[in-house]
């Protein structure tokens, strides 16, 4: 049973829960994703790209919140796809890290402009004042929420 005590009553949380459930549920539809003609094997991609260290089927599943036969999933699409490589883990033959195709690079290169061509029409109109507060204070949630 739903509990009205639990609700917050500053209205900007509201807003921003309502926002923010509303941003998963265009990703949960993969907008973007359509917007750019890409797959889910994608995010292995941003992982991939992301990474400090070298990647392995398990770091995707760690970066992406899935369980490891939906990573392996993922990564083998991506592999398919042409966009990614397996290369032998010079430490330890029996693992494989994963590594960016010039196919992959193009990619994410093309899928960057699409989803920043996204973002800047719907902030189309904003000063750069407001695009550069927003993009602070968007890092800082995000870097909080983590």
């Amino acid at each position: 049973m739903y509990n009205n005590n639990y609700m917050y009553k500053d209205k900007e949380i509201v807003a921003i829960e309502r926002a923010m459930v509303a941003i998963r549920r265009r990703q949960s539809r993969r907008v973007l994703a359509k917007a750019q003609g890409a797959g889910p094997e994608y995010d292995v991609l941003d992982v991939i790209e992301g990474a400090r260290e070298p990647v392995t089927v398990t770091a995707v599943a760690q970066a992406l919140s899935v369980d490891q036969p939906r990573a392996s999933r993922l990564v083998a699409a991506a592999v398919e796809a042409g966009l990614v490589r397996r290369e032998a883990d010079q430490a330890d033959g029996r693992r494989s890290h994963l590594a960016l195709t010039d196919e992959g690079s193009a990619a994410l290169e093309h899928a960057h402009r699409a989803r920043q061509a996204a973002f800047a029409a719907a902030m189309e109109g904003w000063s750069a004042a407001e695009r550069a507060e927003f993009a602070r204070l968007l890092t800082r949630f995000v870097d909080a929420i983590a």
